[in-house]
């Protein structure tokens, strides 16, 4: 467990992240502006003759150079005094370079830190002493506040990293690496990916309490969150489409009664104006206006109150921005805790991430038109500005209560303290129910019981639209914000009697954009598809079979899915008012030639890590070798087996297996984590249902190096085949071509391309 970044990131057992997708994307540049790079002399490619300056590049990239100033930012920020007096600039001079890639390691503890290991002993090693172009290049170092140096950063630019053998294969790594358990810190998911690890801390409890809801207002973002998500194969994530400024309120069932769904912990990563972000997202520099700021303040702050209204008593929510602006930071803050009354207080975290330098907020700011016109109170506002800055967007005037309010325990991140982006973090705890949910919603159950707090251990990710401002200050008035809990619990009853079937809300009540999604199916408990699955397996009785879903109410089921009893408890009491995305892991797929293996589908990859405590039959404990062996061959013959793996595979009928690696505790120079592989034993080979990607991710973990592929003999190339090659036998070919039960023939198997997923 990583308690640190646990605290930090507002995640244990479940969240709702309330985050907005920007619509503007800041970094997106017009595909307009293209121009052709001019030809360049000979020999001067990629500035090898080093006398060619920045300036006289021309078009890099095909996009004209912008210039890294912007005057009335500068103006704004200085009155402001968020940066520290003779730091200036430190402050601007960093702005202007450009930020260090960062990569963080991900996925199950044992497993991160075998790759850590191999950073550290091989990649990095190998570039202590390198010099290009006569310039020592510098290793990459640790994140000097992330815990366990599972995130590092470097300053390698790409035209580098073409210069040198070593360079490349290192870059190479990364890249073949991001599809498994690197996080390069980019793409929508990277804080969802913190939450699901948390929960997987301990990587022998299948199914961890407490889950993770992931939101996204744009429906592309969501599929991309999915993607993310997808590397960690937990059990316990639901990817939903919705504004988070008024994502539904959710129903669980309790012991027959109906309770409202709260959250433990919330993270509130709103849209904001990404003035933090200037490193990477260099269009922000001539973009930047303070009007960014003051037309998104008001969706921060009902995204804000929206979460606040989901946490549970004792719960935490974090909120943040990677903007530096206090309209978008303290002023949101601000205007949460006075209409909270109370019922919130500013978490003092100062010392949960030793390491990390941090500006307190501040108390006093001012607010600043697009054209430079300064306001320091609601009151000098004129009348014709009032639709443009409201009055939350300046410091409470009771000075005893904004002293209170204690500002000062939110983060300020400034880019030039630990080379970084500029960010702001606040941590709230709800110490009370809000103003407006003082009397509890009524909702329609066996018996009104107030709800434990404590029973829902959630964790939620969202991002929203602006809505009518009128509209949800009428709810927080009348205490309607809650409302719609004890209306949808109406439907809860009928959605239950549908046989599990959990589809996508009617178009009537929930406005649906992007793709239509296939329903949810859970598979009944009398279903016949179910006992051969069961036999051929020897499931343990302890087996969750309730969890089980498939994607489909017509034809064969093709691929079954696995949720936690959390998230079926969700899913079948919320189905008519949420739009789910993605949940579940595959955990079988359908062979289409299975009935003749005594079973109809096989396992996937994609859940093996779930699905194995459950399973007490058909394993293969397998050595070091063996596992080499099955990632770098395509149909190994039992015989190039360990005499351990061959006795046990040996007596096996054909069909699915799990392939099972535990650590030699006698040899500590082996792979120190274990590793569970799907497979398929046939006549006279056997073979792994493995994605390319993961085989690669594997072979790495154990301190091979792979060389490339020979993909017509299915075989991986690593330094240690190339150095030991294993001439090929004819009787091999001729005997594997012959076996009727080579994963290769039976049709509706698909060994080695990763998995789909949906």
């Amino acid at each position: 467990m990583q308690p640190e970044v646990r605290r930090v990131c507002c995640a244990v057992g479940s969240c709702v992240r309330s985050a907005c997708a920007a619509a503007w994307a800041m970094g997106r540049r017009a595909r307009g502006r293209r121009f052709q790079q001019p030809p360049q002399p000979e020999g001067e490619e990629d500035g090898s003759d080093g006398s060619r300056k920045r300036g006289q590049e021309g078009w890099e990239g095909g996009y004209p150079e912008i210039i890294k100033e912007n005057k009335l930012f500068e103006h704004y920020y200085q009155e402001l005094k968020i940066v520290p007096e003779g730091e200036w600039d430190q402050f601007m001079g960093s702005l202007r370079e450009p930020l260090p890639a960062t990569l963080r390691i991900t996925g199950y503890k044992s497993h991160a830190k075998e790759i850590l290991h191999c950073l550290k002993n091989k990649y990095f090693k190998e570039l202590e002493d390198l010099e290009v172009d006569g310039q020592k290049v510098e290793v990459p170092q640790p994140l000097s506040w992330y815990p366990e140096e599972l995130a590092w950063h470097t300053n390698l630019s790409r035209k580098i990293l073409r210069k040198s053998p070593l360079l490349a294969k290192f870059h190479q790594f990364l890249v073949s690496e991001t599809e498994s358990i690197l996080d390069m810190c980019a793409a929508p998911g990277s804080k969802t990916t913190q939450l699901i690890e948390m929960l997987h801390a301990d990587m022998s409890v299948p199914f961890p309490e407490g889950f993770v809801i992931a939101n996204d207002v744009d429906n592309k973002r969501c599929y991309l969150l999915v993607h993310q998500a997808k590397r960690l194969s937990s059990p316990c994530i639901m990817v939903v489409n919705h504004d988070a400024s008024s994502i539904p309120r959710l129903t669980v069932d309790v012991d027959g009664r109906k309770e409202i769904l709260f959250y433990d912990r919330i993270l509130c990563d709103v849209p904001c104006s990404g003035d933090g972000t200037m490193r990477k997202n260099i269009d922000v520099w001539k973009k930047w206006t303070t009007l960014n700021s003051l037309q998104l303040h008001g969706l921060q702050l009902r995204i804000a109150t929206r979460g606040a209204e989901q946490l549970a008593e004792g719960g935490r929510m974090v909120y943040s921005t990677c903007s530096l602006n206090p309209v978008e930071d303290e002023a949101v803050i601000a205007a949460l805790l006075e209409k909270s009354e109370g019922a919130l207080e500013l978490a003092d975290v100062s010392a949960e991430l030793p390491g990390l330098k941090w500006m307190p907020g501040v108390s006093q700011w001012k607010v600043m038109t697009r054209d430079g016109q300064w306001f320091a109170d609601w009151q000098e506002v004129p009348q014709g500005r009032h639709t443009q800055i409201r009055p939350t967007m300046f410091p409470p005037k009771d000075l005893d209560k904004l002293q209170a309010m204690h500002l000062e325990r939110c983060l300020r991140i400034l880019p030039h303290h630990q080379n970084t982006g500029g960010f702001f973090v606040a941590v709230l705890v709800k110490k009370a129910p809000m103003p407006w949910n003082k009397r509890q919603p009524k909702v329609q159950s066996k018996s009104a019981q107030a709800r434990d707090p404590k029973a829902s251990n959630t964790v939620a990710a969202t991002k929203g639209n602006p809505s009518d401002q009128s509209e949800l200050e009428s709810q927080m008035i009348t205490g309607a914000g809650d409302s719609e809990a004890a209306q949808t619990t109406e439907n809860t009853e009928s959605n239950e009697k549908k046989d599990g079937v959990c589809g996508p809300p009617p178009s009537k009540k929930m406005k649906l954009f992007g793709f239509k999604e296939d329903p949810f199916v859970f598979i009944p408990e009398d279903d016949p598809l179910f006992p051969p699955i069961e036999k051929f397996y020897a499931l343990d009785p302890s087996f969750p079979r309730m969890n089980l879903l498939t994607r489909t109410t017509e034809g064969k089921k093709r691929q079954l899915y696995m949720v936690s009893k959390e998230l079926r408890n969700v899913l079948l009491n919320n189905s008519e008012k949420m739009k789910v995305i993605n949940t579940g892991i595959k955990v079988w797929c359908r062979n289409n030639s299975g009935e003749e293996f005594d079973c109809a589908f096989r396992l996937a990859q994609e859940g093996i890590y779930t699905l194995y405590p459950f399973i007490n039959s058909r394993i293969i404990t397998v050595s070091m070798e063996d596992v080499k062996t099955l990632l770098t061959q395509e149909n190994p013959f039992f015989r190039k087996l360990s005499s351990e793996a061959y006795s046990q595979v040996k007596d096996l009928t054909k069909g699915s297996v799990v392939l099972k690696y535990e650590p030699d505790s006698a040899n500590p120079d082996t792979l120190r984590c274990p590793i569970v592989l799907c497979g398929w034993r046939g006549k006279a080979s056997i073979r792994t249902f493995v994605p390319k990607n993961e085989r690669l991710h594997y072979l790495r973990m154990m301190g091979l190096e792979v060389l490339g592929e020979k993909k017509k003999e299915g075989v991986i190339l690593t330094n240690e085949s190339v150095a030991s090659p294993e001439q090929p036998e004819e009787e091999d070919a001729k005997q594997t071509a012959q076996d009727p039960c080579n994963p290769d023939s039976v049709p509706g198997c698909d060994p080695g391309a990763a998995e789909p997923s949906r």
